[in-house]
């Protein structure tokens, strides 16, 4: 099972491709205010660098936090969709065992189908000044 692995909740960003529990690549970056610009760029070309074609993945597992609000929504997003579109199964995971956990649940066929970030308090959003 090929497993593709994302986490974004803080500024330096994480994307690894396992083959069931057995890591292949790994790549973090400092993506913070890039991260919309940057995510599907890099996990193309970590796919590449693998030569892993987009319909091989089987599986997504993705930081669902807590953490960054931005950083999640779009790690979430992008996660999500991809899960959509390529029609496989989704895990949000936590903790610092989150990969292995996540791969775990993955492995014994479960599937989320759609992530809500985690982000560890209330979301607070400014009132528009206008």
């Amino acid at each position: 099972m090929l497993i593709l692995v994302v986490r974004t909740d803080k500024p330096e960003s994480e994307i690894g491709l396992y083959d069931g529990v057995t890591k292949m690549f790994y790549k973090k970056w400092h993506a913070h205010f890039d991260l919309a610009e940057t995510i599907h760029t890099k996990v193309s070309k970590l796919l590449n660098e693998a030569d892993i074609k987009w319909h091989n993945l089987n599986g997504i597992v993705i930081y669902k936090g807590p953490g960054s609000f931005t950083g999640l929504r779009i790690g979430i997003a992008f996660a999500n969709t991809l899960s959509y579109s390529l029609n496989i199964p989704i895990i949000g995971s936590s903790g610092d065992d989150w990969v292995v956990s996540g791969i775990k649940e993955l492995l014994n066929h479960k599937n989320d189908k759609t992530i809500v970030p985690e982000y560890g308090a209330d979301v607070h959003i400014t009132v528009p000044k206008r």
